[in-house]
């Protein structure tokens, strides 16, 4: 009887390469519904999808990327988990800069194809797109509902606080096991139904930047609060949890 070879871990190149599928799904997923489904002929005959549209979306990019990938790098697809992670002590900070550098890379690549798709639309539909922002997260003329600039930070920090809260209690040793993606995923769900009237919803850097590209100037001027405010949300979440988790689990060091 041949015993099982055991199956060799993962090089950091498979690792971010992971990283930048993953990235790519979600903003693919997220990003394509806002722009092709949630408004679709402006509501009429019902085709839209809406905010749950866009937040299901969400969601279910971040299961089915999670469930693909998590055992190859671990499923960050953000640069704010991917913070939050190292300052909880799950993962190395050596490793964390090119994480964060594949998952821009994945995002960009996916809101690039997302404009290449939008191109071929009727009534120069890229255009119109562009103009409105290409579905880039911010405040006032960004912000679905005409949130201020406080609202939009308060909301950025502490969903993505949460959500990175989330991530580290159902990965860790006692946490949901092979149901982790799953729980994560409608997290992200339920705290996007939240935060897109406000500030349209990032949680996530990489997919700020992928789509402040192709938003326009005022996109590009508000990009920082979707840098800042997530890292922010996800550092405070990592730091906590390090302060008040009874025992740092070092076999799930790589999620």
């Amino acid at each position: 009887m041949t015993t099982p070879q055991p199956v060799p871990a993962p090089t950091l190149g498979k690792k971010l390469v992971a990283e930048a599928t993953g990235t790519f799904i979600l903003v693919f997923g997220v990003v394509g519904t806002a722009l092709l489904a949630a408004s679709f002929h402006s509501g009429d005959g019902g085709l839209n999808v809406g905010f749950l549209g866009v937040a299901l979306a969400l969601g279910l990019s971040v299961v089915v990327a999670a469930f693909a990938f998590a055992a190859t790098s671990g499923a960050h697809f953000n640069p704010a988990v991917t913070l939050g992670l190292a300052i909880a002590g799950r993962f190395h900070w050596r490793h964390a800069p090119a994480y964060m550098l594949a998952q821009v890379v994945g995002g960009i690549a996916a809101s690039s194809v997302l404009a290449a798709i939008a191109a071929g639309g009727p009534d120069g539909f890229l255009g119109t797109a562009r103009k409105s922002g290409f579905a880039s997260t911010g405040w006032g003329a960004l912000s679905p509902g005409g949130f201020d600039l406080v609202s939009a930070l308060l909301i950025e920090i502490v969903a993505t606080g949460v959500f990175v809260g989330v991530i580290l209690r159902v990965t860790a040793a006692d946490g949901a096991g092979a149901f982790a993606p799953l729980a994560i995923g409608l997290t992200l769900t339920l705290i996007a139904l939240v935060a897109i009237p406000v500030s349209n919803g990032s949680f996530n850097p990489a997919r700020s930047i992928a789509t402040a590209i192709w938003g326009g100037e005022t996109a590009l001027a508000q990009l920082w609060l979707s840098i800042v405010a997530p890292l922010a949300g996800a550092a405070l979440a990592g730091a906590l949890f390090r302060i008040f988790s009874p025992v740092l689990t070092p076999q799930h060091s790589n999620h």
